[in-house]
């Protein structure tokens, strides 16, 4: 399942949202406290009549006793905010009761065949979770507890069951019916209905299930797998944005022959369906066959969707592609080993993209949402490993802990064997666990015993949260570095005390004097301390360390400004070139943001940096998508990460500033070479090869055109508006004009939202633009926007596109009057008994309050009180605001 989305909410019934709130502290769940469940269920039966209002549900389950369980003459099956109809065991009306939410039914014998009948309303679930209504169609989300608002069931990923499953709906609302696995059987039934029949040979969880019923179209084409099989392949959407599938279409296509060819895994059913839905808590779902997607991530054409979108459309199919292997055929036998599915496929979608768009760009982007994301959570109230040891709500551990981090661990793994023997691992790990509920323990295993490793010390780094700090200190001895390198790992929510971690890092020392470049090797820390000895390839050595970002780790070094850009100017390795940019502005920014800079210790700094800057805009060796990245500054998220590291809490303001600052002082220094990139750029075609790469780098032009001279930039902007063919343009001159107290900006987003106005992704990005500005009413013009004609709370994408891009928004979300806090509680407020999934999401912006500067850090704490005072919260938002407050 991938989280990066935006999604969206049906009209819903308040009495059903509320079933599911409890005015109590939920328990909290211990993975020490795992045993197998009493029964297995190794076949289910399912028969729906289908309808948006009432559907009504049998489920025939057969169940065995688990002899590797604890005995149990009962069985409990999971419910929310359901009422049985009917239930019978063996055919026979039986006994149960409820337990709380759950069903209890008495069980004698070994064996059985039980049957429950319950009614549901699909059109008043506002959860968006198990079957509900977008639009006019059904679908579900089951991951990660949503099956059981379907029916009563074990809802956990450890009882793996094959699934038939038979649909009947009218026909003329639902023409197309859809489930996992393959269509057996259709038929016509009476009063304009019909059915249809699916069965799924491999066992899942019912996590996996999935069904959508509705008016869609496919677009199709057929994939033969290497051995043979033609599997029919469909993106099923509404008739209007067919058109606007072959990009997903294909990239599925590349994802199913990339996988058998570097991860040796086929497909295995006949068909595999995508189904694109409006309303949706998640960015897409890997249930086995018929993977439901949020429409964001799946249609693209030019005039709607930017590079990046193509991009993201790519890499969300493939994600969810490769999770059959990753995922379904291999699951994780409880939630706790989330991780062992989804560190792993994001490691492999990853990789897959940077065999499709080039490995340095690609890597800068996925580090850079590392650090946006992952380290401040893992330096904040809500840090955990990437297998945590507890939680209260299974769906706030969908986190960049356990995704992005977790893929990292992987990637470490990988580093340290080598691409060959990793596969062999991963190739015996298939092996083993194939059509098991597996754990990250299992992996580990598989990799130690495949690539011939023993892997552990290296366990720590699934056990232990925060992030690894690494202290460098060298001098030269003789034809050598001495290079000591000292880890710490700061203490988080409940590990004060932490061991050592197996932690991989790619070298090499270079020498200025020479103008030479050393030879890359890879080192291995696993102790507190300690001493490598690496070559010198001359005289005055610069130090290439965590080349490719070997490891998630934060690199703390005392670095001459000459030896930066040396290292961004002739290193190698691209990401370490890029790092050696970064490093360079992030120590300049500090101490900007710090006060510790005389005027004129930051004069010579803004001189360097625009000297690096200067080499970077006309370095002909570069093409332009490195270069785009390369003229990037460290956001102000990972600003506020490093300052807060540090003696000090984090200042907002004083960040914001300094960084617009050096921003200013470079477009002021290279307004001609600015101008020049920008126009060269405007003469590439749209389907020139190196067109996506002066895309990129004509908006970054912008951005530092916009700090020095803003009536220049509002021009500029608005002439590439006028004359954009494609999305990516248009977007990026918009989002420049947004920034800007300029007549072009109005003009241009009227103009913006008259021309889509009927396109929902097209409209998200019109309320997006407007709340990540810069503009100096950006709160007020966020207030005007909530009330706005197309915006709704109970649509997620939308709220996303406003709500989260504001709370995205340092400079606004952190205004020192505290609006942008009490916006945001008032949000989660509002927000939480219609959605509680997506309401929980926009707490951790709040609870990082103790790593600000105390007037702010005061005010945050507040809203967050408020919140808990409000009473009667769900469980996914009474977890995230109290550990925030607790720890």
């Amino acid at each position: 399942m991938d989280i990066a989305t935006t999604p969206t909410n049906p009209e819903g019934n308040p009495d059903l949202a509320d079933a599911a709130r409890s005015p109590h502290e939920p328990p909290v769940i211990l993975r020490a406290d795992y045993r197998p469940f009493g029964w297995l269920v190794p076949q289910v039966k399912l028969d729906f009549a289908l309808g948006i209002t009432r559907t009504s549900v049998r489920a025939e389950l057969t169940v065995q006793r688990n002899a590797r369980a604890d005995h149990a003459d009962t069985i409990r099956l999971n419910g929310d905010s359901l009422v049985p109809v009917a239930v019978t065991v063996d055919g026979v009306a039986t006994d149960w009761r409820m337990d709380g939410p759950d069903l209890i039914v008495p069980l004698r014998e070994d064996t059985h065949l039980l049957a429950i009948e319950t009614e549901i309303d699909p059109g008043a679930n506002t959860q968006l979770m198990g079957l509900y209504a977008s639009g006019g169609m059904l679908c579900t989300q089951c991951e990660a507890e949503g099956f059981r608002r379907i029916t009563f069931f074990p809802d956990r990923p450890d009882v793996l069951s094959v699934y038939t499953v038979r649909m009947e709906g009218d026909k003329a609302a639902f023409p197309i019916l859809l489930c996992n696995g393959n269509k057996v059987a259709e038929g016509e039934g009476a009063d304009g209905t019909h059915w249809a029949e699916w069965h799924d040979p491999w066992p899942k969880p019912s996590y996996l299930f999935a069904l959508v019923a509705g008016d869609l179209v496919a677009n199709s084409k057929p994939f033969t797998t290497r051995s043979g099989r033609v599997v029919e392949c469909n993106v099923w959407v509404r008739k209007e944005d067919l058109a606007r599938t072959d990009h997903a279409l294909e990239s599925l296509h590349r994802s199913m022959t990339w996988d058998e060819e570097v991860f040796g895994r086929e497909y295995d059913l006949d068909l595999y369906n995508i189904v694109a839905v409006s309303d949706f808590n998640m960015g897409a779902m890997e249930n086995k066959g018929l993977n439901v997607f949020n429409t964001k991530y799946v249609l693209a054409d030019p005039d709607t969707a930017t590079d990046a979108d193509f991009d993201a459309v790519e890499g969300v199919i493939a994600h969810e592609y490769f999770h059959n292997w990753s995922g379904n055929r291999v699951t994780c036998r409880d939630w706790f080993q989330l991780s062992l599915k989804e560190g792993f496929t994001v490691l492999r979608d990853q990789l897959f993209s940077q065999d499709m768009r080039g490995e340095a760009v690609k890597r800068i982007e996925d580090v850079r949402i590392l650090r946006a994301a992952q380290f401040p959570e893992d330096a904040g109230p809500l840090a955990h490993p990437i297998r945590p040891d507890s939680y209260r709500e299974i769906s706030n551990f969908y986190t960049a802990t356990v995704y992005n981090k977790g893929a990292e661990v992987i990637r470490m793994m990988r580093s340290m064997v080598g691409v060959e023997r990793f596969r062999a691992g991963t190739d015996l790990y298939f092996d083993r666990h194939d059509g098991e509920a597996a754990t990250c323990e299992d992996f580990v295993t598989a990799i130690e015993d495949g690539a011939g490793i023993d892997l552990t010390q290296f366990r720590h780094w699934y056990s232990q949260a925060g992030t690894p700090r690494i202290t460098v200190a060298s001098a030269v001895e003789g034809d050598k570095l001495a290079l000591t390198l000292t880890q710490t790992i700061p203490a988080t929510p409940g590990q004060s005390d932490k061991q050592p971690m197996v932690i991989p890092l790619r070298v090499a020392v270079h020498s200025r004097a020479a103008d030479a470049l050393g030879a890359e090797e890879l080192i291995v820390l696993t102790e507190g301390q300690q001493t490598f000895h690496l070559p010198l390839a001359g005289g005055d050595p610069a130090l290439s360390i965590n080349r490719g970002f070997t490891a998630p780790v934060v690199i703390e070094r005392q670095v001459a400004t000459e030896e930066l850009v040396f290292l961004a100017a002739r290193d190698d390795d691209p990401f370490a070139r890029f790092e050696a940019l970064q490093e360079f502005a992030v120590n300049h920014l500090m101490g900007v943001a710090a006060g510790s800079y005389a005027p004129e210790a930051r004069a010579a700094g803004e001189a360097a940096f625009v000297g690096a800057m200067r080499a970077i805009l006309t370095d002909p060796a570069l093409d332009d998508a490195m270069r785009g990245e390369l003229m990037m500054l460290p956001s102000e998220t990972y600003l506020f990460e490093v300052m807060a590291s540090g003696v000090r809490k984090a200042d907002p303001g004083a960040i914001h500033d300094a960084r617009e600052g050096l921003k200013a002082a470079i477009a002021s220094a290279l307004a001609g070479e600015l101008a020049a990139l920008h126009a060269r750029a405007a003469a590439t075609a749209y389907d020139d090869p190196n067109g996506r790469g002066a895309r990129k780098v004509k908006t970054q032009a912008l951005v530092f055109i916009a700090a020095a001279d803003p009536a220049k930039a509002a021009a500029m902007a608005a002439a590439q508006y006028d004359a954009a063919d494609n999305m990516t343009d248009r977007q990026g001159a918009l989002m420049v004009l947004c920034s800007l107290d300029h007549p072009a900006r109005e003009a241009r987003l009227a103009h913006f939202l008259s021309a889509y106005e009927d396109n929902a992704l097209v409209v998200d990005k019109w309320f997006s633009l407007q709340a990540l500005s810069l503009h100096p009413r950006v709160i007020e013009q966020v207030k005007e926007l909530a009330n706005h004609p197309q915006f709704t709370i109970r649509n997620p994408n939308r709220v996303r596109s406003l709500h989260m891009a504001f709370a995205g928004n340092p400079k606004a979300f952190h205004d020192a009057s505290g609006e942008g806090y009490r916006m945001i509680a008032d949000l989660i407020l509002a927000l939480d008994p219609i959605n509680p999934q997506t309401a929980a999401r926009f707490v951790p912006a709040l609870g990082r309050w103790r790593r600000i500067e105390p007037v702010r850090a005061a005010l945050m704490q507040g809203e967050l009180e408020r919140i808990m005072a409000a009473g009667n919260l769900s469980r996914d938002t009474f977890e995230q605001v109290s550990r925030s407050l607790d720890a």
